[in-house]
């Protein structure tokens, strides 16, 4: 009966022992199935779709781009080149100016250097005329002039440039042109150009073509005259020149070229003034 019963016994521990493997075999599922349970981080592409708000505010800064572009400073640009046009710009040379803003009783300073300070050379009178410019100082308020065989340096807001000194396709009346070695002069007159050598009869020249280069008030001259000696062709050209006889200065360099059958063919060079 007592062996009956532990074997009885024996039996049923296995048994319960079977009865309580499958009970914990599930829990083993379970605890795997719990980790593919982080898996749905896909809670990470919520995050990825949160991205768009970037797009978003990047989008914000583009649609500001063209505001920007649209600030006023494009329209300062072109309301500083509308004023650029307005500023007049300075006259071309050799030209001619009178003397402005000074009190008849008082007389402009020719002075020895661009400086109110430098020495004075020689005056002007308030009435002065057809005062000739050869050239401007750097930083354009001084203007050189020729006050008898010396050159000097006179305030140019005292001075008023005279309108149609150089016309197209014309020539100053009051221009003169000379050389030395040999010794020339080549002018202009009403009815053409007059040409002097010394111990030779003056050639009074008629003025066949003057040719510019198109440009408003701009000195560069081309010259074709003659008679019935010849021809001569003359190239006026802005440049600072010497007579190298005087300290007088000029702002028009010449050549002239004669040829003829009765005149040998030369070329001469010289300077030119348009001083009145």
């Amino acid at each position: 009966m007592l062996k009956t019963l532990l074997t009885g016994l024996a039996l049923s521990l296995p048994v319960a022992a079977m009865a309580q493997e499958p009970a914990a075999k599930p829990q083993a599922p379970a605890a795997e199935g719990a980790e593919p349970a982080p898996r749905p981080e896909p809670a990470k592409p919520a995050a990825t779709k949160a991205a768009p708000a970037e797009p978003a505010e990047a989008g914000t800064p583009d649609t500001q781009a063209p505001a920007t572009a649209a600030s006023p400073a494009p329209a300062e640009q072109p309301a500083e080149a509308a004023q650029k046009p307005a500023e007049k710009p300075a006259p071309f040379l050799p030209n001619l100016f009178d003397v402005t803003v000074v009190d008849t009783w008082d007389t402009l300073n020719v002075r020895q250097a661009p400086d109110g300070q430098a020495k004075v050379i020689a005056t002007l009178p308030a009435t002065a005329k057809g005062i000739e410019l050869v050239a401007r100082d750097p930083s354009g308020k001084w203007g050189k002039v020729n006050s008898g065989e010396q050159t000097g340096w006179v305030a140019l807001r005292f001075l008023k440039q005279q309108t149609g000194v150089w016309q197209a396709a014309a020539l100053p009346q009051s221009l003169r042109c000379a050389g030395t070695e040999p010794f020339w002069s080549l002018g202009a007159t009403k009815s053409g150009l007059t040409f002097a050598e010394p111990d030779r009869p003056d050639r009074a020249l008629q003025l066949r073509k003057v040719m510019d280069r198109g440009i408003d008030g701009e000195p560069t001259r081309g010259l074709i005259a003659g008679d019935d000696k010849g021809r001569v062709t003359a190239f006026l050209r802005p440049e600072q020149c010497s007579d190298g006889m005087s300290d007088r200065a000029f702002a028009l360099a010449v050549s002239v070229i004669l040829d003829g059958a009765e005149t040998p063919s030369r070329m001469l060079m010289g300077c030119c003034s348009i001083a009145r």
